[in-house]
């Protein structure tokens, strides 16, 4: 068994105009998020990767909390809030020291206190010491000890992170463990036949299949295992760009399906091989990249398809093309539906598992680096030549290497492309992401 490393997730609540937003923006050092003194100006939930004394996590902005209303909008948003305070680890509830108690803090509180989530309430516009006696009355809420923030001036925003982080560390204890096998996200557009791929390798109905895409909402774990080895199939909602999101359900859907991108091993991306690439197939195998997981690219439904090899090998020739950085994706043509190399994908994830734990000892890598020196010299920057003196793999699942250099500020993207490109040909690493970092010497 094994820890899984997943971003926890930290939502901001509270009723109209208390300064979620800009609480976010001040978080994320970002102006992401729209502010202004109208309240509900906040309506879609707004996600961003926070960080703090080291611990990284995913912080949400929510629209105002505005319960037993008549407005279609108003009711909309109000749903949202509650979404997000049960798909949330931590939740931080906002309110206005300028204004006091409102019944609306108190329906918050209450829904809070009900949820069971880890919470903490923070008592906004506290702009200075003078102005502190005004948050105390907000103990009353029953949600502990309020902390006293200038979301706006930045006062008190430091030891409210250091409060949140103490809290995750709390909520990372209680995770549950993974198993010892590889974890295989199932990731794509609604309706690529993800669900049936587990299904037919699970050798039952394990996922509910329809002809409507959308199917399935929650990620779905499927414990398999194939010849000696064991897996984890993780089935995922269809992910969609966030413009096409139309509903709460399927918002957090997609929250959730990213979150599996971060507990994976390998992530295999299934596209419709009779519709074709799209931008969201480009963005996904981009999201698994920059996650440095293991990355398959599926192209299912190639019984609909000419299914000869010239037919596969201009379409492969096409996505090495669009993605001339994502040559080292192996790309399996399969069909969920007639059984058409299914397992493959079982065995390529393998193959990329066991790719992203390889090291590479010091001695190799180096000949290689004195063998480029001879035949292929960095290029000469602003009149100085950069030159790469040695290396060593620094870490492996994921692999990343570091190379030590008269110039490091001075390595081209070219050249690290080339120098990554090498080693691929070198050592493999088939599928997998690689990290290359250069230090001075």
């Amino acid at each position: 068994m094994e820890n899984v490393d997943v971003k926890s997730i930290v939502a901001i609540v509270g009723r109209p105009n208390v300064g979620k937003s800009t609480l976010f923006n001040r978080i994320i050092r970002k102006r992401e998020a729209i502010v202004d003194d109208v309240s509900g100006i906040t309506r879609d939930r707004k996600t961003a990767d926070a960080e703090w004394e080291g611990i990284s996590f995913t912080l949400m902005d929510t629209g105002g909390f505005v319960p037993r209303t008549s407005d279609e909008i108003e009711s909309g948003v109000t749903q949202q809030v509650i979404f997000a305070i049960q798909e949330s680890d931590l939740i931080l509830f906002l309110v206005d020291s300028t204004v006091g108690i409102t019944d609306v803090d108190g329906e918050v509180a209450r829904l809070l206190r009900k949820s069971g989530k880890l919470s903490i309430l923070a008592v906004n516009k506290v702009d200075n010491q003078n102005q502190e006696s005004n948050a105390a009355e907000f103990i009353r809420l029953g949600l502990g000890d309020p902390v006293s923030i200038s979301a706006l001036g930045g006062r008190g925003i430091g030891d409210l992170l250091s409060l949140v982080v103490s809290q995750l560390n709390r909520v990372k204890v209680k995770k549950k463990k993974e198993p010892d096998c590889v974890k295989l996200a199932v990731v794509g557009k609604p309706n690529v036949g993800k669900s049936t791929f587990v299904n037919v390798i699970a050798g039952e109905e394990r996922v509910l299949v329809m002809e409507t895409p959308g199917t399935t909402r929650d990620p779905i774990d499927v414990g398999i295992r194939y010849r000696t080895h064991d897996f984890l199939l993780i089935d995922t909602a269809g992910m969609r760009r966030r413009s096409k999101i139309k509903d709460n359900v399927e918002y957090y859907s997609n929250l959730r399906a990213h979150r599996v991108i971060e507990r994976c091993d390998v992530a295999s991306v299934f596209t419709d091989g009779a519709e074709g690439l799209s931008k969201q197939d480009f963005r996904l195998l981009h999201e698994v990249e920059e996650a440095k997981k293991g990355v398959l690219l599926v192209v299912n439904k190639w019984d609909l398809v000419q299914s000869s090899r010239q037919a596969q090998q201009e379409w492969t020739h096409d996505f090495y093309r669009r993605m001339a950085g994502m040559t080292y994706i192996p790309i399996l043509f399969v069909s969920c539906k007639t059984g058409l190399r299914v397992k493959k994908v079982l065995e390529s994830a393998w193959t990329i598992f066991s790719e992203r734990k390889k090291r590479i000892v010091s001695s190799l890598l180096n000949q290689l680096i004195e063998d480029l020196s001879r035949r292929f010299q960095p290029p000469a920057i602003k009149g100085k030549r950069v030159r790469i003196l040695y290396g060593t793999q620094a870490g492996f699942n994921p692999p990343q290497f570091v190379f030590f250099s008269n110039y490091p500020h001075l390595v081209s993207e070219n050249y690290r492309r080339f120098l990554m490109n090498q080693i691929r040909e070198h050592f493999g690493f088939v599928g997998v992401p690689l990290t290359l970092v250069f230090k001075k010497k």
